[in-house]
């Protein structure tokens, strides 16, 4: 999707240094360094709701649950039909007993 504009060295050290992380502790006190309290609740946000949309709730629903906006509900859903496969990849490694989402939409997974 956007993974060409994000490319180069500084984005590589970020992500290899995230690679490192040993478990939940490390990376609450990674991202407490490097991001605002903000940034983490609203990448949160977002992770969960891809969660809730993997298992098909409604935007209404998933606004009530999150606190998000309907514009972050599409744009999470438009990574899920147009994007990089990544939010039910990783959902699938945590809830491995959840069946996978199932765009209704035209998209790259059809």
């Amino acid at each position: 999707m956007q993974v060409e504009k994000i490319k180069g060295h500084q984005t590589d050290q970020l992500f290899k240094a995230v690679l490192e992380l040993k478990n939940i502790e490390e990376c609450y006190r990674f991202f407490d360094d490097l991001c605002t309290i903000s940034e983490i609740q609203s990448l949160a946000q977002r992770f969960e709701v891809a969660h809730l949309l993997r298992l098909q709730k409604t935007y209404e629903t998933i606004k009530e649950q999150t606190g998000a906006s309907t514009a972050t509900i599409s744009r999470v859903r438009r990574c899920f039909d147009y994007g990089n496969d990544t939010y039910d990849e990783m959902l699938g490694r945590l809830y491995p007993d959840e069946e996978s989402f199932k765009p209704t939409t035209k998209g790259r997974r059809s």
